[in-house]
C-alpha cells in the first residue's frame, strides 16, 4: 500500500500528462546509418564521398536537407537530378536504415520511467513516418509511444512544402493525440525549439545530440547532458 500511495504521488506531482520527442539525436544515435545513406547518393551522383563522422552536422532538417547540403557543398547540380538523386537515397535508406542504429543511453529507462508515473510518450520527427516506425519496429522500441509523428504525417501546405519542424503542426497534433494537457517537448536543434515554441509548450535540448548551434544557445528552457538527467529537468520546469 506504501509503495502504490508513493506512485500515485509521483504520477500527481509530474507536471506534464505528456512528453515528445525528437528521434535522431534526441532518442536514437542514427547519424551512421543517415551517412551511409548519404554517401551512396553522392558516390551514385559522382560526389565525393563525406566522412560518416561529419554527417551529424548535416542533421536538422531531414534527410533531402542532409543531402541537399552535402551536394551544395560540392558545387550543387541540377533540380531534376538532384530529385532522382534523392529517391535513390531513401530507397537505399529504407533498406538500410537500423545497421548501426541505437537508443541512447537511458532511452529505454527514461521512456519506462514516464509510463510508470502515467506520462504518455510522443514520437515528433522529420524523418518520414514510415521510416521512424520501421527503426523502431525494429529497435523493438515502438510499444510505448503513444503516436509517432514523421516529416510527412501533417501533409503540405500551401507552399508545397511538408507542415514539418520547425512548423509547430507535428507538436500541436502529437500534443493533441495525447490527450491535450501539459505536454513538453525534448530535441535536438532550432527546428525542434522553435516548433515547441511555435505550439506554446516547454522545450529541453539534449547537448549530446546533432545540435546545430551550441546547446545552450538553442533557446531551451532547459539543457540535459544525458537523458538519465530528463525527469529531473521536466520536473524543475
Amino acid at each position: 500500500m506504501k509503495n502504490l500511495r508513493a506512485t500515485a504521488a509521483a504520477m500527481n506531482d509530474f507536471p506534464f500528462s505528456a512528453v515528445g520527442f525528437d528521434l535522431d539525436g534526441t532518442l536514437l544515435d542514427t547519424f551512421q546509418d543517415l551517412g551511409a545513406a548519404v554517401n551512396y547518393a553522392l558516390e551514385l551522383g559522382g560526389f565525393d564521398p563525406v566522412p560518416v563522422g561529419t554527417s551529424k552536422d548535416l542533421i536538422g532538417g531531414g534527410a533531402k536537407i542532409m543531402l541537399a547540403r552535402a551536394i551544395e557543398a560540392q558545387g550543387g547540380m541540377p533540380e531534376d537530378d538532384f530529385r532522382a538523386l534523392y529517391k535513390a537515397m531513401l530507397k537505399f535508406y529504407a533498406e538500410h536504415n537500423a545497421v548501426h542504429s541505437a537508443p541512447y543511453p537511458h532511452a529505454r529507462e527514461v521512456i519506462t520511467e514516464l509510463a510508470r508515473r502515467g506520462v504518455k510518450v510522443a514520437i515528433v520527427t522529420n524523418k518520414f513516418e514510415e521510416f521512424a516506425r520501421s527503426i523502431l519496429t525494429q529497435l523493438d522500441f515502438i510499444a510505448p509511444f503513444e503516436t509517432v509523428i514523421g516529416g510527412d504525417s501533417m501533409g503540405k501546405g500551401a507552399d508545397g512544402k511538408y507542415r514539418s519542424k520547425p512548423f509547430p503542426d507535428p507538436v500541436i497534433e502529437a500534443q493533441k493525440r495525447c490527450g491535450g494537457g501539459p505536454f513538453a517537448f525534448v530535441g535536438d536543434s532550432t527546428y525542434d525549439v522553435k516548433a515547441a515554441r511555435g505550439a506554446g509548450v516547454p522545450v529541453i535540448a539534449a547537448a549530446y545530440g546533432y545540435c546545430d548551434r551550441p546547446p545552450h544557445e538553442l533557446g531551451a528552457d532547459a539543457v540535459i547532458d544525458s537523458l538519465d538527467r530528463l525527469i529531473p529537468a521536466l520536473e524543475a520546469l
